[in-house]
């Protein structure tokens, strides 16, 4: 079994001579919640999107699970358990929370393209929809309209449907953007639970929520490694003060 759920080496990304990520070495540890936090510009999105297979990168390799996933597909990635979401919530508007996670569940039984079937067929899937829904706090909401719901709950709701798929490594972008306290902390609070028995790697820069939650964190500048370690160590970091909180030393 290899060391690392997901390793990069030497990974890089450029775009017509500039190099947005540069020689990467990224390692994250099984069962472990690792941040990846930098000022606007630092390439966390990009290397989120050479994860993906979104962007093919320039040179290096990615590894997952020891295994070289580099030339692979974004649709080989997802199938390998690597599901990840968006900085903007990815959930169908129009459908009701329920039937979001239904969704999500029917692609993991392989029956996604079943479009001549009656969708009574999904109702067996119900049950195990309600339960994901109940595990992030949604299931009185299940009937409603899912674009008529507030923005923590669309969230929230995302993270269900990322479960549904039985991810072995998640990865969040910014899960707690644009949001008030309470619903940073219950989102927190969601990340954590979903963190049993998988991984996550998550870009993240409300640094409470990476204090409370990260096992490990990881510093990017202009596409680079700056620090990486504990928060204790890294948030203490004069380079890190400088560079993401705008403190000099």
């Amino acid at each position: 079994m290899a060391e690392y759920v997901l390793e990069t080496r030497k990974l890089s990304k450029e775009f017509k001579g500039f190099s947005a990520v540069k020689d990467l070495n990224l390692q994250v540890e099984r069962g472990h919640i690792h941040a990846l936090i930098g000022p606007n510009g630092a390439g966390k999105t990009t290397v989120f999107n050479l994860l993906t297979k979104f962007l093919t990168p320039t040179t290096g390799t990615i590894l997952f699970k020891g295994i070289d996933v580099t030339r692979e597909k974004p649709a080989d990635i997802a199938l390998r358990g690597v599901i990840r979401s968006f900085q903007i919530s990815a959930v169908f508007p129009n459908l009701t929370p329920l039937e979001n996670v239904r969704l999500a569940l029917q692609r993991a039984t392989g029956t996604s393209y079943h479009f001549w079937r009656s969708d009574r067929c999904l109702d067996k899937l119900a049950g195990r929809a309600m339960e994901l829904l109940d595990s992030v706090g949604l299931a009185e909401f299940s009937g409603e309209i899912t674009g008529e719901l507030a923005y923590g709950r669309k969230r929230a709701l995302e993270i269900a449907t990322t479960l549904a798929l039985e991810p072995e490594l998640m990865l969040l972008d910014e899960p707690t953007q644009g949001m008030g306290a309470e619903d940073v902390y219950k989102i927190t609070t969601l990340v954590k639970q979903a963190s049993v028995n998988r991984s996550i790697l998550m870009i993240e820069h409300n640094l409470k929520v990476v204090a409370t939650l990260a096992d490990r964190i990881t510093v990017l500048q202009r596409g680079a490694i700056l620090a990486e370690g504990p928060y204790a160590e890294v948030s203490q970091d004069p380079r890190v003060l400088e560079a993401y909180m705008g403190v000099h030393p």
